[in-house]
């Protein structure tokens, strides 16, 4: 059986980690590098930093902490945020970077996924979707940090994602972001029951009950969280000693 992740998010704003509530209220955490550090120490499995202003502000990803990152932990780590071109995935994976997430420029140019899983391995491509739920019951996607709305159907794109070549999914709940409510498990039960790659359930954690919830009802890889780890209401080592009572395959 293969064992579920704890996944930090770290979303990066002019060299800073912060957080918010539906991708506004954003608020300054703590220096990336230093975080990064800490969370590797504290038994996260992996981590992912978002650049995430970098697709809206039509700029490259900033680089200069994903270098300093990988030189301070021992866990891999993804990067996305801005991320447009194979140039792209070559400069931060050169940086030290384990996977390099998708969202924006894959929707522009979905190309893109197939080119980079070929050139790199499909292990290095997370495709990244924030879907908001429609008032007829869909998911529709939506791109730079949430602001652009598209036609795309959040289902049916991870589906042609995963045709492309990406190998995982991460999926975040915009209407769930930052809320501390629970996971959109209608969302998680959909879309893992519709691809055959690994999926991370993003948005709305808030207790450990939550992480539980999402291993049990749908049938994701791994659980990415934000706030509840930053500000340290839910400590990694603790969550995994719950989630390892109550049943579920955990890394210890």
């Amino acid at each position: 059986m293969l064992t579920k992740r704890i996944i930090p998010c770290l979303d990066v704003r002019d060299g800073r980690v912060v957080k918010g509530k539906n991708f506004d209220d954003i608020k300054d955490v703590n220096d990336p590098v230093t975080l990064g550090a800490y969370y590797s120490s504290m038994g996260a499995d992996e981590l992912i930093f978002y650049d995430i202003t970098a697709s809206y502000e039509k700029r490259e990803i900033s680089l200069d902490f994903v270098s300093q990152v990988a030189k301070n932990i021992n866990i891999p780590f993804c990067v996305g945020g801005g991320v447009e071109t194979i140039d792209d995935f070559t400069k931060i994976l050169r940086k030290g970077a384990d996977k390099i997430s998708v969202n924006s420029g894959a929707v522009k140019n979905p190309v893109l996924i197939q080119e980079a899983s070929r050139k790199f391995g499909n292990q290095c491509v997370v495709l990244s979707i924030d879907a908001k739920k429609e008032e007829d019951g869909t998911y529709r996607v939506y791109t730079q940090g949430g602001r652009n709305k598209t036609h795309l159907d959040a289902i049916e794109w991870a589906i042609e994602g995963v045709r492309l070549g990406a190998g995982e999914i991460c999926i975040n709940s915009i209407d769930e972001d930052g809320m501390k409510k629970g996971y959109d498990i209608e969302l998680l039960d959909k879309l893992t029951k519709a691809v055959n790659v690994p999926v991370i359930a993003s948005g709305g954690a808030g207790k450990k009950e939550h992480f539980l919830e999402a291993f049990e009802k749908s049938n994701v890889d791994a659980v990415l969280a934000a706030s509840v780890f930053h500000y340290k209401e839910i400590l990694i080592e603790d969550l995994k000693t719950y989630l390892s009572d109550a049943g579920i395959a955990i890394r210890k």
